[in-house]
């Protein structure tokens, strides 16, 4: 192949000039001494991801645009020990992606079988990297990945092992996280995950479009049910609202709806800006979708959550039959894709 079929060639002298990964490490705030990795798709994509906080990803940016939203705390140290009661919501800075399980998700319960705390404890772990792997454009190669260890457990009981591999592709506004998760121990294990996708303004804003489809039941019911009820217009994005204010929220459980490969889609859309995003996923891995809304002043966000169940706590899921178990030497693979497309650049193009 010759510099005409690449005429950036013989401009660049170094790949990072079109993106790759970055490492580095906070040195400040409540999350200083964390590790990071900024990873840019050169599409105008980047994101951050928090090694030290199982491989999630916190700030997302498209061009000038947030995508994800931002608690107050932001990115915060892991806190291993934070798994009783509402412990977990004292480290939860929100962020692009926040994984929940891989026991339990869901508010904090008891039983005969222990106590477990709101969405369990892997999202306050740290990762063992594996590997980091840069894209080499000049050699043709544009995918880039790192790829890192997650464990959760103690000895004498559970103990699940993640590998969760994060990769993109040069040029390319796509984030894809694949995620395998192995029984290390000896008995079978309760499973359950859920990846708490947390999306903030620019990109929600109101009459932002809230995309989904599949069968639905409202968390909430009585008078606590202002939103998700037949006839109201949910998939639209609300002004900020004095019912929200403080622990305010509402959140809905989708039995969600694939296609003929099998594949679900949801996402959100913001016409003023031109600018989509779509979260991708397998039905057989992934059947359930909620949909978290909280408009509160200041404090303004929308979750789509796919998940191996809803955040229905592991009590409720085994009254029911749906608790999932992992047997010893068991591997559970998910795989999960957000795509961002500017859509106003490609109806700019078509004129």
């Amino acid at each position: 192949m010759t510099s005409m079929d690449k005429p950036w060639l013989d401009k660049i002298s170094n790949s990072n000039q079109l993106g790759g990964i970055e490492t580095s490490i906070l040195d400040n705030g409540l999350g200083k001494g964390s590790r990071i990795a900024w990873i840019n798709t050169g599409s105008g994509l980047r994101f951050k991801v928090l090694i030290d906080r199982a491989m999630d990803i916190s700030d997302a940016f498209f061009n000038e645009n947030s995508l994800a939203w931002h608690s107050a705390l932001g990115a915060v140290s892991p806190q291993p020990f934070s798994n009783k009661g509402a412990e977990w919501l004292r480290t939860f800075g929100g962020g692009l992606l926040v994984t929940c399980g891989l026991t339990h998700v869901g508010g904090p319960e008891s039983d005969d079988f222990g106590d477990r705390g709101l969405h369990d404890q892997i999202s306050n772990t740290s990762a063992q990297i594996e590997s980091i792997i840069q894209p080499d454009p000049v050699m043709g190669k544009f995918d880039m990945n790192i790829t890192g260890i997650i464990q959760q457990g103690h000895p004498l009981g559970p103990n699940l092992v993640m590998r969760r591999t994060i990769s993109a592709v040069l040029g390319e506004a796509v984030i894809n996280i694949k995620d395998e998760i192995v029984n290390r121990g000896n008995t079978p294990t309760p499973h359950m995950l859920l990846y708490h996708c947390n999306f903030g303004w620019p990109l929600v804003d109101e009459g932002s479009e809230i995309i989904w489809s599949g069968k639905w039941t409202p968390r909430e019911s009585g008078s606590q049910n202002q939103i998700f009820k037949d006839g109201n217009d949910f998939h639209t994005c609300l002004p900020p609202i004095d019912a929200h204010l403080g622990g305010g929220e509402e959140a809905v459980f989708i039995d969600v709806d694939a296609d003929s490969a099998g594949m679900c889609k949801s996402g959100i859309r913001n016409k003023k800006l031109g600018l989509d995003l779509t979260l991708e996923f397998r039905k057989d891995q992934l059947p359930w979708l909620t949909n978290w809304q909280h408009w509160g002043k200041g404090e303004y966000v929308m979750g789509l959550e796919p998940g191996t169940n809803p955040p229905i706590g592991q009590k409720k899921a085994r009254e029911t039959g749906t608790l999932i178990f992992i047997n010893p030497g068991e591997k559970k693979e998910y795989d999960l894709t957000i795509r961002v497309l500017n859509t106003k650049e490609t109806t700019n193009s078509s004129n």
